[in-house]
This record gives structure tokens, C-alpha cells and sequence, in this order.
């Protein structure tokens, strides 16, 4: 069901858009979490580290899905909120076009390149099979990965945010069962995981895009509609290449950390593998609350309701400070027994970096969800070069203090130390841009 997002209490309206979206990217997360537990609890803690390693891989190419997504989503709630629903099918015609030539592209050069990256990466030489096993499964499931985030793009943009929880819910639960199903009963090994997430994502994508397209089809337009557009397709990639582009480079800038953590051995490669699953269903989390956050600020943008934008990012702090609390809690005082999902007590070493990687990082989830809300506004008002300095700042800090700390503390302690530093300056900074540039914008003020 579309919903206009310009009308009604900002707070109300937004947490009742975004809530959704919460529960669909936990969903969403499950996929890479239950392959990880699957690898570590029923094939072994080389399974693990070779899933953990392949994902930073994998992230390249999910930089590349969520500027689509975000791309599309911005786009389309501004022409939704501006009631121009012609160009708004146009838009989303275009970027499935657009996309698919960029699937191929993308789809080419990962399988030409996997070795040589995850070489790169230092990977070890007795998980560099499953690695590369794993990872080119995952490239030729990457088409459903994409177009499936353009539909929830279209979806989010359309003021429905709860069609997407109800098509990941059904799917992540099922990928765990045939995870399961492949390994155990199958004896699939590494490319039992792969193939369980290629075809829940795939299943997931089909019916997604289908009910996209009829959605479209709903809305009353008069005329022909153009399947493609070269001034929107620029229109769109003025959000998505900045969005790909900052997420690409924070996929590098974790490939050149995977470096340095693998020099530590396999089970700190483990134990960094199980804890980073759960530190990024929190992040991702908060990035897709931000991208809700995008959405509600980009219709009432189109619809000129620039004082609604400053009470949804108020209602944004709120959103997210509010879970915040529980899992830092869980992380803190529970960290040892989560982590024993991916795990038994026998990987004493992985165990031990798990835990103290959740103990220092969690802490700051209250800083970095705060960046997060007010990257969501930046985006929905196009402020991207803004948007960019802060994050490229974190990536910046987070690598280069990451070898400087680890080396002064001879331990992959001082690489998750690292982290809460570039947290810290870069929401210092996305607030800065948020203050002085988009507030003035906000309030028409000459800046």
C-alpha cells in the first residue's frame, strides 16, 4: 500500500515507515548471519573465516546494490511527492534498465578477479578454496541481490515500507532452514551456504519485482510511458554514484583491514568473522533507518514541507537512540553466548577477538547512529558531496589507525580501537554539514 509521508505527526509518521524497514534489514542481515553460523557450528572454524573473508568481497558488490536502491528510492519519492507520476514510472523503468547492463558488467569483472583479490587480502592458504568457492556462488546470485534492492527502493519510496519486511522475513527464515538442509543433509560443505542464499534471494526477487511492476500499473497516468530517460537516469545517479561510490570505498578500505587481521592468524580471522556479523546487522540497521529517514525527507522535500524535515530528523535520534540501548546491552553483558552461535567453547582464541571487538565498538553506537540519522536527511536533500567528506573521513581514520594501533599494541586489539575514532570525527562532521549547509537549505537562508 503506497502512503504519502507529507501528511500527519512527523514522528508518528516516520516511526511507523521506518519500524518496518528495521525489521526487514535484521531480516536481510540473517542471510550473511545464518551462513556464517551454519560454516562455523556444522563445518568448522576454516568455514567461518572463509565466509568472513569472502563477505568483505561481497560488500563491493552490495555497495553497488544499495546505490541503486538508494538512488532509485530518493528519486522516486520526490516525483511521488510532487505528484508527477508519470516521470516517476519513467524513473523506475530506467534505473531497471540501467541496472541490468551494470549487473553484466560487475558479474564479468568480480568472476575475472575473485582470486586475485581475496590474494590481496592475505588469505590464508587453508581457507583460500572455500573462500573462492563461496564467493563465486554469491557473483552469480548477484542479479537477484540487485534488482531485488531496486524493488525495495521502489517500495520505500512509495511509502511502503512493510511489503519488504513480509518478502525477508519469508526468506531469510527459509535460507536458514535450507542452509541447514544443504549442509547437513546434504553435505554441501561451504557451497551448501552459497547455494541456500542464491536461491532464497532469488525467489525473493521474482516476487518482489513482479509486485513492483503491478503497483506501478495501479497508479492512474495518462499517455504512453517512456521506458527510459537519460535526464533521470542522471537524476538518479546523482544520489546512487556518490552512495555507491562511499560505499565501495568502505568496502576497500575493510578488504585492507581483512589484510591486516588475517596476518593474525585464522582464529582471530574467525572470531573477527562471527563478531563483524553482528556488529553490521546494527550498523546496516541504523543505514537503512537513515534510508527511511532519505525517503520521508525527499516527499516532503518534492511536496515543499521543509519544516517536516527537521521534526523527522528529531524523530530519527529518537528511533534509533532508542535501540541503541539493547543491544549495546546484549553485546556488552551477552557477547561471550551470542557469539557461541557461531562457535563452540573449543575456539577459545576466536571467542576471546569476538568479545572484546563487541565491547570496545558497542559503546559508540550511540555516536555513529546519530551520523547515520543525519546522512539519511543529507541524501534526501541531494547535499551528497557533504554526505561524502564525513563518511570518506571515518573510512580514512578507521584504515590508516587500524595498521597504526595494531602495530603499537602488537594485537588486532588496536584494530577495532581504531573504529570508535573515526566514528567519533565523522558524526562530529556530518553534523557540522547538517547545521550550517542543509540547515540553511532547510530554511531557504542564504548561507
Amino acid at each position: 500500500m503506497n502512503k504519502d509521508l507529507t501528511q500527519g505527526d512527523p514522528k508518528r509518521v516516520l516511526w511507523a515507515f521506518c519500524l518496518p524497514m528495521f525489521g526487514s534489514i535484521v531480516f536481510q542481515q540473517l542471510y550473511n548471519i545464518a551462513d556464517s553460523l551454519v560454516a562455523g557450528r556444522f563445518i568448522g572454524e576454516n568455514a567461518l573465516a572463509a565466509v568472513g573473508n569472502s563477505y568483505n568481497i561481497t560488500l563491493l558488490f552490495i555497495a553497488f546494490a544499495f546505490g541503486c536502491n538508494i538512488g532509485c528510492s530518493v528519486t522516486v519519492s520526490q516525483l511521488f511527492g510532487a505528484k508527477d507520476y508519470r516521470k516517476m514510472k519513467t524513473a523506475v523503468y530506467t534505473v531497471l534498465i540501467a541496472s541490468g547492463v551494470l549487473c553484466a558488467v560487475l558479474m564479468a569483472a568480480g568472476l575475472l578477479s575473485c582470486d586475485k583479490l581475496l590474494r590481496l587480502m592475505k588469505t590464508q592458504d587453508e581457507i583460500m578454496a572455500d573462500s573462492a568457492l563461496y564467493l563465486k556462488i554469491y557473483i552469480w546470485g548477484f542479479p537477484f541481490l540487485l534488482f531485488y534492492n531496486i524493488a525495495t527502493g521502489v517500495f520505500s519510496a512509495l511509502g511502503d515500507s512493510k511489503t519488504p519486511f513480509l518478502f525477508l522475513a519469508a526468506s531469510s527464515t527459509a535460507n536458514i532452514a535450507v542452509d541447514i538442509l544443504f549442509v547437513k543433509a546434504f553435505s554441501m560443505g561451504i557451497a551448501g551456504v552459497a547455494w541456500a542464499t542464491f536461491l532464497c534471494q532469488g525467489v525473493s526477487c521474482v516476487l518482489s519485482l513482479v509486485l513492483v511492476l503491478k503497483r506501478l500499473a495501479g497508479i492512474k497516468t495518462e499517455g504512453s510511458i517512456p521506458v527510459f530517460s537519460g535526464p533521470l537516469l542522471k537524476r538518479v545517479a546523482v544520489v546512487a554514484v556518490p552512495s555507491v561510490l562511499q560505499q565501495s570505498f568502505i568496502s576497500i578500505g575493510n578488504m585492507m583491514i581483512q589484510g591486516c587481521i588475517n596476518g593474525f592468524g585464522v582464529s582471530v580471522a574467525a572470531g573477527y568473522s562471527a563478531a563483524v556479523k553482528l556488529n553490521n546487522l546494527v550498523i546496516t540497521s541504523f543505514t537503512t533507518i537513515g534510508n527511511g529517514i532519505s525517503n520521508f525527507t525527499a516527499q516532503n522535500l518534492g511536496a515543499r514541507q521543509e519544516g517536516r524535515i527537521r521534526q523527522g530528523t528529531r524523530a530519527g535520534l529518537r528511533l534509533v537512540w532508542r535501540l541503541c540501548v539493547p543491544f549495546c546491552l546484549v553485546y556488552i553483558l551477552l557477547g561471550k553466548y551470542v557469539l557461541l552461535l557461531f562457535m563452540d567453547e573449543s575456539s577459545a582464541a576466536a571467542l576471546a577477538t569476538g568479545q572484546m571487538f563487541l565491547w570496545i565498538l558497542s559503546p559508540f553506537y550511540f555516536v555513529i547512529s546519530a551520523k547515520l540519522v543525519v546522512d539519511g536527511v543529507l541524501r534526501g536533500i541531494s547535499a551528497m558531496w557533504q554526505f561524502m567528506a564525513a563518511t570518506f573521513t571515518d573510512l580514512i581514520l578507521r584504515v590508516v589507525l587500524a595498521f597504526v594501533f595494531s602495530g603499537m599494541l602488537r594485537s588486532a586489539t588496536g584494530i577495532w580501537a581504531a573504529w570508535p575514532v573515526g566514528w567519533s570525527i565523522a558524526t562530529a562532521l556530518s553534523l557540522f554539514f547538517y547545521l550550517r549547509k542543509c540547515g540553511a537549505k532547510l530554511t531557504g537562508q542564504a548561507v
